[in-house]
């Protein structure tokens, strides 16, 4: 049972630079006038994509519980490293909540996730994105057919689109250590749990029903279906 400490660090870092612009980008909404709150989804997308790229041979690039415990469900990851990459993605989290603090004070919200809707339609949301999100990971990350080249396109894009979409509803989380980061710093905990539940259980069933479709053919079989 190998530990690698290089896949945490790059899992820290990784959420670290994540949290920081995209999370970053709503500060600079809530606090300067002349900032347009429309660049926030493109950032959260951009963030993304760019960490993929830049640590994705190393760690896999999840930064997020969410998709590390979807991954590890349907056996894509040790389960040895689970709580590694939990820790890891959520320290990155705290800290990049902490230079926010150290740079930009407490004047502001830290980029929390709030539901400006009810709890029901608000958990149901992020189940849907977070589903989304993990069944395009799982098509680019663990099949072979996918180009995955363009993997950081595509995952940064489905971040972007779902921010845009129920961000105005639920700030649109997707993922637990971006919301327990700014949480544990403005010190506002109501309806956390939505932001934990929602993801995990959006990211298993994506990552579930992506491997009940995607028809992969046995090595065996002669005739292929749908492959």
């Amino acid at each position: 049972m190998k530990h690698e400490p290089s896949h945490y660090i790059a899992e820290m870092i990784g959420t670290y630079f994540l949290i920081f612009f995209g999370c970053g980008s709503m500060i600079m909404a809530e606090i300067l006038p002349g900032y347009h709150s429309g660049f926030v989804p493109l950032i959260w997308g951009g963030a993304v994509s760019i960490m993929i790229y830049a640590v994705g041979h190393i760690s896999g690039a999840h930064f997020n519980p969410a998709v590390t415990i979807a991954f590890w469900l349907t056996k894509k990851l040790p389960g040895h490293r689970v709580l590694g990459y939990v820790l890891a993605q959520i320290l990155g989290a705290i800290l990049a909540s902490v230079t926010h603090y150290l740079i930009l004070g407490s004047e502001h919200q830290f980029g929390m996730t709030a539901l400006s809707i009810g709890i029901v339609p608000g958990f149901f949301l992020e189940v849907i994105t977070t589903f989304s999100l993990m069944f395009v990971i799982m098509s680019v990350a663990t099949d072979s057919r996918a180009v995955g080249e363009l993997a950081g396109i595509a995952i940064g894009s489905t971040v972007a689109l779902s921010a845009f979409v129920i961000g105005p509803l639920t700030n649109a989380s997707m993922n637990p250590a971006r919301s327990i980061a700014p949480a544990i710093m403005s010190g506002q905990f109501q309806h956390l749990w939505v932001f934990i539940v929602a993801p995990i259980i959006g990211a298993s069933l994506g990552a579930i029903t992506y491997n009940w479709i995607k028809c992969e053919k046995d090595k065996n079989e002669k005739e292929s279906a749908c492959c």
